[in-house]
């Protein structure tokens, strides 16, 4: 799975003007499914995104995760992250997992993360959604999880 993590102060989903998932402080999460992605893989990405210590301690370090902040994460499913732009200038997406299995595994991932972690936001999969962010930091971190 392909993942962007954002550390945001808030966050916000909407589709057709209307406000899906939101969130305060806390992480905005990006999430593309890879064709060869299984729900270890989706659970394994939700373990890491919540473990990763990127908000400031007392100190101005970054040494606290999602939790020890009270942080919440807005989940949102975003195929683009699998473009391929090393020919011409028109991204290809072969390397996105088919709508079936990525429907699937973002839905894993979601469940995962309500399961752990207790506010949880979300996007739409499949839809044509605006995000609108204030990123904190900047902190955008990458991930990229493979069997």
């Amino acid at each position: 799975m392909i993942a962007l993590v954002q550390r945001v102060a808030e966050a916000r989903v909407a589709i057709g003007g209307r406000v899906v998932g939101a969130i305060g402080p806390g992480a905005l999460l990006f999430v593309c499914a890879e064709p060869d992605d299984s729900e270890a893989i989706a659970d394994r990405l939700i373990a890491k995104v919540l473990g990763l210590r990127i908000f400031a301690d007392a100190d101005g370090k970054m040494n606290l995760d999602l939790a020890t902040v009270g942080g919440g994460l807005l989940v949102v499913s975003q195929f683009t992250l699998a473009a391929d732009v090393s020919r011409g200038h028109r991204p290809g997406f072969s390397g996105a997992a088919g709508a079936e299995l990525g429907r699937r595994l973002y839905e894993r991932a979601l469940a995962t993360a309500r399961r752990l972690h207790g506010d949880v936001a979300n996007g739409e999969f499949g839809a044509d959604m605006q995000v609108s962010l204030v990123n904190d930091g900047p902190v955008t971190i990458p991930i990229t999880l493979r069997a």
